[in-house]
């Protein structure tokens, strides 16, 4: 049982609205190609990115599709549902399933996230398991090369931060967790730096059947828009308050509108799940909410070309985590008990 709704506490539009901008590729990142081949030949599948918390999923996502489709935050399990990217290499079309880290759950969402990124590995043409080399095979990361044994069709491996350790360590990781399983291609990689990116496009692009594309080729990402506007203002609660706020937070676009001027005028509410976290989200004089809200617009404002309105609401929902409908709202299906 939920608790009744707090108040909405209101982050005040402040000065003019941003004024958006075409976004930029990723540096380091492959050329999008200006249109789909024709003639046949095309080639067209699914691509679940697999790894514990902060191994660099969500980066290394942004990094093969040339933009950003996915949140970044120093905060792990950032990414909750399963967010597909679309990459392009040559004839190919790649859908990336940038999913939750995989971890030993605890609470229901965490059986959810988790559920999710097993259930888009199983689905997937093929996957990558990705390692943060600098970290080593941790509990986790052996936990999961461990369960990733029962995965079929071709998995490959990934070792991510290599720019962060000594190259004489890295073969004596990847002969470690090929120990746990063995993988049809083993790349060294920094999702951050873009190094060793496109090796693995083009060998994703390989793997990936022939069949049509499923989506033009300017499409990035084919989360709904009120979706990932949503996650963007998630990641700059994170970004903000990574260390004062647990994951006890969410938010929801309640509203979007666009105006007869041509700017959009979008309402989100955050929600926590006690009055002292919603007072975190505040900030002093409601400075916290203020900054989160003209961060949060200025990138929404670039990425969809328009001028943004953004207001945000905070609300109390105690409980919210084990509400059924948050998790249809963050893509995830409710584990039952």
């Amino acid at each position: 049982m939920t608790a009744p709704d707090q108040p909405d506490t209101e982050a005040p539009e402040t000065g003019e609205p941003e004024t958006g901008a075409p976004a930029d590729a990723a540096p380091d990142s492959p050329a999008r190609p200006q249109q789909q081949p024709q003639g046949g030949g095309t080639r067209c599948g699914f691509v679940s990115i697999i790894g514990a918390p902060n191994a660099g999923k969500s980066t290394l996502t942004n990094a093969l599709v040339g933009t950003k489709v996915s949140i970044v935050s120093r905060k792990v399990q950032t990414t909750r549902a399963q967010i597909r990217g679309i990459a392009l290499a040559g004839a190919s079309q790649i859908i990336l399933v940038d999913t939750p880290g995989i971890f030993r759950p605890k609470r229901r969402l965490d059986r959810a996230m988790v559920d999710a990124a097993w259930g888009g590995a199983r689905d997937a043409d093929a996957v990558v398991v990705l390692i943060d080399a600098a970290k080593g095979l941790e509990e986790q990361s052996e936990n999961l090369l461990r369960d990733s044994a029962s995965l079929g069709g071709p998995v490959a491996l990934a070792l991510n931060k290599v720019d962060l350790i000594p190259k004489a360590r890295l073969l004596e990781l990847a002969t470690k967790a090929s120990e746990f399983r063995p993988f049809d291609a083993v790349f060294m990689i920094s999702a951050l730096e873009g190094d060793g990116v496109s090796d693995l496009l083009a060998y994703l692009a390989g793997l990936v059947p022939p069949g049509p594309w499923l989506y033009p080729e300017d499409q990035i990402s084919d989360a709904p828009q009120r979706h990932w506007a949503a996650e963007v203002t998630r990641e700059k609660v994170f970004e903000r308050l990574h260390d004062e706020l647990p994951y006890a937070s969410t938010v929801e676009t309640t509203d979007w509108k666009t105006l007869k001027d041509g700017s959009a005028r979008i309402e989100q509410t955050i929600y926590v799940e006690r009055d002292s976290q919603r007072k975190i989200v505040l900030g002093k004089g409601g400075q916290g909410i203020k900054a989160i809200g003209a961060e949060a617009r200025r990138e929404i404002a670039t990425a969809i070309e328009q001028p943004v309105h953004l207001f945000l609401f905070v609300k109390v929902r105690e409980d919210w985590g084990n509400d059924p409908e948050r998790y249809r709202e963050m893509g995830l299906e409710f584990p039952k008990d």
